[in-house]
């Protein structure tokens, strides 16, 4: 079955890829193990040679690569461009760090010598997603090619073009061949690249459905996976915040990659006193995005990946609306062709409301109304999600002790919206999943922790 690619912008057919054979996909999967072989025992000096050398190749590919994810996949090229910047940080990171991060760890034990020895532990299966074509996938590699793993990619549909040129980005820098592989397959076939026997564990960015799928697939064949999924991260406006500055940042954070991302803030949780004009300032920003086509320079807000996705994410607000939430800017279907959807803000909205319990993947805003801090803390806790939160707040110590006690989230900003850094561990509780990409934890996630002890 042919893999088509549609520009969102358009609605135009682009181009298509036949899906590989099983036989093909077994294949890749046995030469990424054959190369594990060998790439296991390489010193981590050597090991990041080449990562190294793939950070200057992304930024060398960078102008190619942002217009790649634009025509496949909306993403404005400005950025595009971020995104590409931010893989090679990432290459260089771990380049730098990874040998001190799995160095072994001595154990004082009644042993003449114990330690923790860190060892890869093969092929590592990755199901991507397409909002973050180059960072999601970059993210996961780097750490675990600087570990000694192999990795094979199973790329969203829409991005066919972003997967191939990543296994490109890694030949061309100098890994070994077949050491990471592109899998041009569908969705269908993921389950029998899961249960081939040389992959040892699974690592998937998307869905919580999806989450469910691959879990309940790897859980059969016991192995190890990693879930980084959906969410509904809830920004509480407390009485004494800045509101300039709370409102330019929850504006951001829900108009980035045009509020297709996990991370991205989804629920406004602001303190009644404030609220009206808080809701202005959010107007005021979210309306001064430029929507347009993802190739000019001065598009803020491209196309959203899908159609059928754009449709979704406006039967969340008509549903919601019908609840009785009140539309205060954008809430309207473009006419024309492709997916595009305008920036949206949403208020008054309540529990019970598709707003309040859904994750909206777009550039739609919803705005709840709370009485003080304790009811925007329960609120904020009220969602089968668990990803990342923020809190804004004059009072750092105030925001610091909700953030780092009371809101049930993996990542908890102050003053700041939710992002990745390669420096800090990211993932999810709840229904957004488990597991922990970047920093050490991230690392640590696809090795053996092995116990070694010397007796006298």
């Amino acid at each position: 079955m042919p893999l088509e690619v549609l520009n969102p912008a358009t609605g135009e057919k682009l181009e298509s890829f036949e899906e590989i054979s099983p036989e093909k996909v077994r294949a890749a999967i046995e030469t990424a193990d054959a190369a594990f072989q060998s790439w296991r025992r390489v010193p981590f000096e050597q090991r990041a040679i080449p990562m190294r050398k793939a950070a200057a190749v992304l930024r060398a590919r960078a102008e190619d690569l942002a217009q790649m994810a634009a025509v496949e996949m909306g993403k404005p090229v400005v950025q595009g461009r971020s995104e590409v910047e931010k893989c090679a940080w990432v290459c260089e990171y771990y380049a730098e760090r990874a040998e001190s991060f799995l160095e072994d760890e001595p154990v004082a034990s009644d042993a003449a010598r114990s330690f923790v020895a860190y060892e890869p532990l093969g092929v590592v299966l990755a199901v991507m997603p397409w909002n973050f074509p180059f960072w999601q996938v970059f993210r996961f590699a780097a750490p675990a090619l600087m570990a000694g793993n192999a990795g094979v990619l199973k790329h969203a549909s829409n991005v066919p073009g972003c997967g191939q040129a990543i296994e490109e980005i890694f030949l061309e820098a100098g890994f070994p061949k077949g050491l990471f592989k592109n899998l041009m397959i569908g969705s269908s076939k993921v389950e029998a690249a899961i249960q081939h026997p040389l992959v040892r564990a699974v690592t998937l960015t998307g869905s919580t459905p999806a989450g469910r799928a691959v879990a309940s697939s790897a859980g059969r064949a016991l192995k190890k996976t990693v879930l980084e999924l959906g969410g509904s991260d809830p920004y509480l406006v407390l009485e004494d915040a800045d509101l300039e500055k709370a409102a330019a940042a929850c504006s951001a954070s829900r108009l980035i990659n045009g509020g297709q991302s996990c991370v991205a803030a989804k629920r406004f949780i602001v303190v009644e006193p404030v609220k009206e004009r808080f809701e202005k300032l959010l107007v005021r920003n979210m309306g001064a995005s430029v929507m347009g086509s993802p190739l000019e320079e001065e598009t803020t807000l491209g196309p959203q990946a899908r159609v059928d996705l754009r449709n979704e994410l406006h039967d969340q607000v008509v549903r919601s609306l019908a609840q009785g939430a009140r539309l205060l800017l954008g809430g309207t279907l473009p006419e024309g062709p492709g997916a595009f959807y305008p920036a949206t803000v949403v208020t008054d909205v309540k529990k019970g409301m598709s707003l309040y319990a859904e994750e909206t993947f777009g550039p739609v805003a919803a705005v709840i109304g709370v009485t003080g801090t304790e009811e925007a803390i329960e609120v904020a806790n009220d969602s089968v999600f668990g990803l990342g939160a923020a809190v804004f707040t004059a009072d750092p110590g105030k925001g610091e002790e909700i953030a780092a006690r009371r809101l049930e989230a993996g990542c908890c900003f102050v003053n700041s919206y939710v992002k990745s850094d390669p420096r800090l561990p990211f993932g999810g509780i709840k229904e957004s999943g488990y597991g922990r990409e970047l920093s050490s934890f991230g690392i640590r996630e696809f090795v053996n922790i092995k116990t070694v002890y010397i007796a006298a």
